[in-house]
């Protein structure tokens, strides 16, 4: 499946002890049935009117109209619930108790999918939030909070009102918002681990991405650092785009064609065994 050009890449990180770091997008999260941010599910109708993802996951959607963003972010909450991890988040998983120190982990995916199949939260920077957290939409407070059980009731009410009290901030009873970076927002270290994300990147001697085009832009300043680094970038995705010409142009990496469930154990056993 991989490479002779692959193989030394991890040959040679194994031999020396290097660091690896993971960055996954939607594709791996795809292979447990949830859809890409911009695919079918992410469209949401109010009324006659038809709301895109980039027009929905703002935070004036939410200003001007935070029932139904509440609603379109609860259908994807419930979405997520359903689904579970697959072989490559567990593959990852258990590459963080075997290489301990030597391990981390970025994600753009909100699924908690990662943390479901054993990814630890201080090894797991979720750069764009968590869809099963909420948090204060007046920010009273940093922290975050989960998302009620009964949450189901919100989305199926008909009645918001009704329901609305499930969604205020626990510390000063605003109504809360979900814990997502939103299109109109920029990244933070208090929120979405920016500056720890891109310290864990730098400190790191290989990059595999699995399943992101790199369309936003902390993932591409962690793939720029890589290549005027000369650091290698190993990309797995089932089709060509920016991360794979990415992991082509760099010092001693490459693409590997494939399901990110698939390769993804493969390739943990070897940045463990070697050859």
């Amino acid at each position: 499946m991989f490479s002779e050009k692959i193989h030394d890449c991890l040959n040679k990180l194994t031999d020396l002890n290097g660091k690896v770091c993971f960055l996954t997008g939607a594709g791996i999260s795809a292979e447990s049935g949830i859809r890409t941010f911009r695919g079918k599910d992410g469209y949401w109708t109010v009324g006659s009117d038809v709301y895109t993802p980039q027009e929905m996951a703002t935070n004036m959607m939410f200003k001007k109209n935070p029932e139904e963003c509440w609603r379109w972010y609860l259908m994807r909450f419930l979405i997520c619930r359903k689904a579970l991890p697959n072989d490559g988040h567990y593959a990852i998983a258990n590459l963080e108790t075997q290489l301990a120190d030597r391990y981390s982990l970025i994600t753009q995916n909100v699924d908690g999918l990662h943390l479901r199949a054993g990814s630890s939260m201080n090894k797991c920077f979720q750069i764009h939030g968590s869809i099963n957290h909420m948090r204060c939409s007046v920010e009273c407070t940093d922290s975050l909070f989960p998302l009620p059980e009964d949450c189901d009731k919100i989305y199926e009410s008909e009645d918001f009102e009704s329901v609305r009290d499930i969604l205020k901030c626990p510390k000063c009873g605003a109504m809360s918002r979900p814990h997502v970076l939103w299109f109109d927002e920029y990244y933070n270290e208090v929120h979405y681990k920016y500056d720890s994300a891109i310290l864990a990147a730098n400190k790191s001697d290989l990059l595999i991405i699995a399943g992101t085009t790199l369309m936003t832009s902390l993932p591409a300043t962690i793939v720029d650092y890589y290549l005027n680094s000369y650091k290698p970038i190993i990309t797995i995705d089932i089709e060509e785009g920016n991360a794979s010409m990415a992991a082509d142009r760099s010092y001693g990496g490459g693409f590997i064609r494939g399901k990110s469930a698939e390769v993804l154990p493969e390739l943990a056993n070897l940045l463990v065994k070697g050859d």
